[in-house]
């Protein structure tokens, strides 16, 4: 049961969602009664970034609290070794409850929940390799039916529907369906007595976009916006970009599109179904918060809602992520303590324009439990803006990182680093072009800029190299430390900075 010091926190995470897909946040081709919803109620983020532009970094990095520098986890790297503050939730007697995807490698480890409801990619090929399906696809079996995997292989005209399937079994075993169902049927079915951390991950809209068909009868004819493209764009960015996109023309998998000579009626089938599939989210979502209400979890909650990561949708004819665009590392964030009055969070009060990173969530919803933050965790607590000032800033800046590129980003300048390309890179001017289509990296006039970004970048890993310094060389016979330990973190916390703590 939560208390007043222990909210119920409820963490849903959709995959691949682009921030410019709400209804309520302004962008009308959506159609998003639920998450509009949740914009009414709670607080909008603008500039959310995620601290990885692929799944597996950037969960990684999310529900360690830690960049990749520290964890190693730039690419599909095991990661559920490390420390989650799940754990942290757990040892402060939180009920912790996941139902969907999370992307822990490997797979089935539980990360400090007390319960898994495991659910992967539809297309994941790495559950063959395990031999041992998820819940989802045992689901599945259960109904004669199994994992649509190489659809490429099966589909002769798998390259003319440029992702855009709809689902084609009964609509209750498509993957998000599963996953709100299970999550609405567990609501139900538990009364906990501990606070709640429920996280509740959908895999869409992750390709292949597969939304509910009659979803998609809602987009078939609707007007979506297209791509943004500058020709010959692509030349004046480092080559990884030419090859990103040669390398999915020619891919192996179901993830194999060719954008380079796509029309405009090709995007805009892609893009229909993408929307489309967040429609079939955006249902699941309804559903989910209706069994909240109505088993009294949201009398007194945090609600947080958002996206791993973007897609480029074709954007720059670029799919899906990896490259450090806007559209992949910018992302949806909402946030809701049901314990304000509702005429504090209406209209402009529920917005907010300040820079926040994805790895601040874990820092957040530990404040919001009561539980002190480990020094350790890279990021920073938003929950003042939320319960205090809408318009205070956060960060000077945000950083993502994944696999070679690192990206730093503040309010009107992103400059992308390529590891062992010192003369080759990317800086833009998001005041001058938000699209970003030109390349200033080689601009002389932008050197200031360059070396300016590059110092933040160098003091950014810096610290949070020293600060997680009590994580990584901690004794791995002794037991972890409890935050309220006096030998807890002895070389720094948040609140002294330059403090030295003996060890008792």
């Amino acid at each position: 049961m939560a208390t007043e010091d222990k909210p119920n926190i409820i963490f849903i995470l959709t995959d691949q969602q682009r921030y410019d897909t709400i209804a309520a946040l302004g962008f009308d081709h959506m159609i998003t009664p639920n998450m509009d919803r949740l914009v009414h109620k709670g607080v909008s983020f603008h500039h959310a970034f995620c601290p990885g532009a692929t799944c597996t970094p950037s969960r990684a990095a999310i529900f360690t609290g830690n960049y990749a520098h520290n964890t190693g986890v730039y690419s599909f790297n095991s990661w559920s070794h490390h420390r989650s503050w799940v754990q942290d939730l757990a040892d402060n007697g939180y009920h912790c409850v996941n139902i969907g995807k999370m992307h822990v490698i490997p797979t089935y480890d539980d990360l400090g929940f007390h319960e898994r409801v495991v659910v992967e990619n539809p297309q994941n090929q790495l559950l063959q390799v395990d031999k041992r399906d998820d819940d989802w696809g045992r689901y599945l079996s259960l109904h004669q039916q199994t994992r649509p995997l190489d659809q490429q292989a099966t589909d002769p005209d798998w390259l003319d529907k440029f992702q855009g399937v709809p689902w084609h079994l009964e609509e209750h075993l498509h993957s998000d369906v599963f996953i709100g169902n299970s999550a609405t049927a567990w609501i139900r079915s538990n009364a906990i007595r501990k606070p709640l951390f429920l996280q509740i991950g959908f895999t869409g809209p992750h390709e292949v976009y597969d939304p509910l068909p009659r979803h998609y009868e809602l987009y078939k004819d609707r007007e979506v916006p297209l791509p943004i493209f500058k020709e010959g764009e692509l030349a004046g960015k480092p080559p990884q970009h030419l090859a990103h996109q040669d390398y999915f023309s020619r891919a192996n998998g179901d993830a194999r599109v060719d954008l380079r000579s796509a029309t405009r009626e090709d995007m805009e089938h892609m893009r229909r179904h993408y929307y489309a599939k967040i429609t079939t989210v955006d249902e699941k979502l309804g559903e989910i918060l209706d069994a909240l209400e109505q088993n009294g979890y949201l009398d007194n909650a945090l609600v947080i809602f958002a996206s791993d990561h973007g897609d480029m949708l074709g954007d720059h004819r670029l799919p899906y992520k990896w490259l450090m665009y806007e559209p992949v590392v910018r992302v949806p964030l909402i946030v809701w303590d049901t314990r304000l009055e509702s005429s504090d969070k209406s209209g402009p009060s529920g917005q907010s324009d300040a820079l926040v990173s994805l790895i601040d969530v874990g820092p957040t919803i530990l404040e919001a439990a009561g539980i002190p933050v480990p020094a350790y965790l890279d990021g920073s607590s938003f929950l003042d803006i939320i319960r205090k000032d809408r318009s205070a800033a956060h960060r000077s800046c945000v950083i993502c990182e994944d696999n070679y590129l690192t990206m730093i980003r503040n309010e009107r300048y992103k400059m992308v680093y390529y590891t062992e390309q010192e003369n080759d890179g990317e800086l833009y001017d998001l005041h001058e072009d938000p699209d970003e289509v030109n390349n200033l990296f080689r601009d002389n006039r932008y050197e200031e800029v360059k070396r300016s970004l590059q110092l933040e970048l160098l003091h950014i890993v810096l610290r949070s190299n020293y600060t997680n310094s009590t994580y990584k060389n901690h004794d791995p016979e002794d037991q972890w430390l409890r935050p309220q330990d006096s030998a807890y973190l002895h070389y720094i916390t948040k609140k002294n900075p330059t403090g030295w703590f003996n060890r008792q």
